[in-house]
C-alpha cells in the first residue's frame, strides 16, 4: 500500500489555486503499481459474484475495465451528457459553480444485477451520489459498493453515500 501511496502524484493548486490535485497517472504507468491497484478491489470483490462493474468517466473507466477482466463480468460506463448513442437515463448533479449531468444506456444493467460502481477518487461526493440515483432507475439492481482507489477523508464526501457501503483503498 505504502508503494501505491508513494506513487500518487500531489500537484498544488491545480486546476485552480487551492487545490491539491491527487495525480495518478504516475501510477497507472508502472504496471507493477497498476496490477496492485486493481488486485485490491479484485481482491475484495472476487467471491461476491458481481454481474458487472460499472465505471465512472473518466478514470473509473481505467480500474473499472481491467476489474471487470479480472472478475470476468461485464463492464457499464457512465459517461458525461451526450457521449452515449442509445436511450439513457440522465442524473444532474451539482458542481462548485453550476451543474453537470451523467447518463447511462437504459439497458445497461439487467433487473436483479449485482454491481460495483468505481472510481478513481472520492472528493465530495458528488458525481458519486448522481452515479447511485441512476442506478436507480433499474429494476432491483444491487450495489454491492462503491469503490475508489482514493478518498480525500477531509472533504467529506461519504456523507453524500449515507445508502450505499464505500471502501477507499488509500484516505488522504
Amino acid at each position: 500500500m505504502e508503494r501505491l501511496r508513494a506513487s500518487i502524484r500531489s500537484i498544488p493548486d491545480f486546476p485552480r489555486p487551492g487545490i491539491l490535485f491527487r495525480d495518478i497517472t504516475t501510477l497507472l504507468k508502472e504496471g507493477v503499481l497498476f496490477r496492485q491497484a486493481v488486485d485490491l478491489f479484485a481482491d475484495r470483490y472476487s467471491s461476491q459474484h458481481v454481474d458487472a462493474v460499472v465505471g465512472i468517466e473518466s478514470r473509473g473507466f481505467l480500474f473499472g475495465s481491467a476489474l471487470a477482466y479480472q472478475l470476468g463480468c461485464g463492464v457499464v460506463p457512465i459517461r458525461k451528457k451526450g457521449k452515449l448513442p442509445a436511450a439513457t437515463f440522465s442524473e444532474k448533479y451539482d458542481l462548485e459553480y453550476g451543474e453537470d449531468s451523467i447518463e447511462i444506456h437504459r439497458d445497461a444493467l439487467e433487473p436483479k444485477s449485482r454491481v460495483v460502481l468505481i472510481d478513481d477518487l472520492l472528493a465530495t461526493g458528488g458525481t458519486m451520489r448522481a452515479a447511485v440515483n441512476l442506478l436507480k432507475n433499474f429494476q432491483d439492481v444491487h450495489i454491492l459498493e462503491v469503490a475508489f482507489l482514493i478518498e480525500l477523508v477531509e472533504l467529506d464526501g461519504r456523507s453524500q453515500l449515507p445508502d450505499v457501503n464505500v471502501y477507499s483503498a488509500l484516505l488522504y
